[in-house]
């Protein structure tokens, strides 16, 4: 049986110019003939469990997915029985509800703040950076932050919300440079406790709440990799949020990871180690859910810079692993790069995109003026 399951890799994966033992850094090493039966009948989360339990490597692991999906292989090997029965609870059940919110955030967030001190840059951006002219980390999200400031028009004395602020990276740098206040929300405990501290002192007020409760107006809006997390049930109330928070003539800037296709399942794997309940949305999905509500002023996608941060974010956790070993042992290791190296590679691909879109409630008068 098991030289069945390995013919039958060995055939799927030369499709991608995969080797299986070959010499090419793209090709994969199995330790553990038990790879075999886990990729080929329990699909992805089979695949990603067996490189945690190192049953197999790769000497680039990034360039093995980029080929992989590349081919689109993940559509050749998945679990069939589970892809239904996951389907079928999509339909049933809102996994990003409100009661479930904190506890999907805070299962991925609330890891430590050491580790992400260490593997983010100077100040604490969880998000694809903008490498434009960037020699560095800290200089490619500071030109994130930056465009984003610039994409919004902020003026000193403008009041912002950050939907799903993190550690406060954005209301620091838009406080400082634009002098604006901003307001931000999270559902992430050590987030609000190490971002009020980064951000003492300034017009930066961080909660611990729901984007659902949020009230009041605001000039200007910004939700910077929080969309992810929403879920395709709750799109529409996502934006209705956002439509009763803005301002007549204000602006909202959305950056997401974005998909080609849209689909209500959630990546097993990523749903049981890394992000609990993370759906990427489509064109489509988010088209439909902010329809009437907001005027699309610009859509700017720069997913090949996602490949250049997570490659960042790897070089610094590996970097910095002695630091964090004693406290999150090996296999950890082992998950947090896969996933690290698996989410660069799927953005290497093209599978995924990043993308800023900008949007306004009944249109800019004379037009909108983009900004890179």
């Amino acid at each position: 049986m098991t030289k069945r399951y390995q013919n039958i890799a060995e055939s799927i994966l030369g499709r991608a110019g995969v080797t299986i033992n070959g010499s090419h850094p793209w090709d994969i090493v199995v330790h553990d003939d038990r790879f075999y039966r886990a990729a080929i009948t329990r699909g992805v989360l089979g695949v990603g469990e067996a490189y945690m339990d190192a049953w197999w490597d790769a000497p680039h692991l990034d360039e093995f997915i980029a080929r992989v999906l590349s081919a689109r292989l993940n559509e050749k090997v998945h679990d069939a029985k589970s892809s239904v029965i996951l389907r079928t609870l999509a339909r049933m059940l809102n996994y990003q509800s409100k009661r479930r919110a904190f506890a999907n955030g805070q299962r991925h967030y609330d890891r430590g703040n050491d580790l992400f001190l260490l593997m983010l840059d100077k100040r604490m951006n969880y998000s694809c950076a903008y490498w434009e002219g960037a020699e560095t980390l800290d200089e490619a999200q500071e030109k994130k932050l930056d465009l984003i400031c610039r994409k919004l028009y902020l003026e000193p004395g403008m009041r912002v919300l950050d939907i799903g602020c993190g550690w406060g990276a954005f209301g620091k740098f838009a406080t400082e440079r634009y002098g604006v206040s901003v307001d931000g929300v999270t559902v992430s405990n050590q987030q609000i406790e190490l971002g009020r501290k980064l951000c003492e002192g300034l017009p930066v007020k961080l909660r611990l709440m729901d984007y659902r409760d949020v009230r009041g107006t605001y000039d200007r809006i910004v939700s910077v990799g929080m969309m992810e997390h929403v879920g395709y049930k709750n799109y529409r109330s996502f934006f209705e949020v956002a439509n009763r928070c803005l301002v007549e003539n204000g602006l909202f800037l959305l950056h997401t990871i974005g998909s080609a296709t849209s689909s209500t399942l959630i990546d097993p794997w990523a749903d049981k180690y890394i992000f609990p309940n993370g759906m990427i949305p489509s064109i489509t999905q988010l088209g439909r859910s902010m329809g009437d509500l907001f005027v699309m002023e610009d859509w700017h996608n720069f997913g090949p810079y996602y490949d250049t941060t997570l490659m960042a974010w790897y070089a610094n956790f590996t970097a910095h692993w002695d630091a964090l070993r004693e406290k999150y042992g090996e296999r950890f290791f082992r998950m947090w790069s896969y996933y690290l190296l698996m989410s660069a590679g799927s953005f290497r691909s093209r599978f995924n995109q990043l993308w800023q879109i900008v949007l306004s409630k009944r249109g800019v008068p004379g037009g909108y003026r983009s900004l890179r």
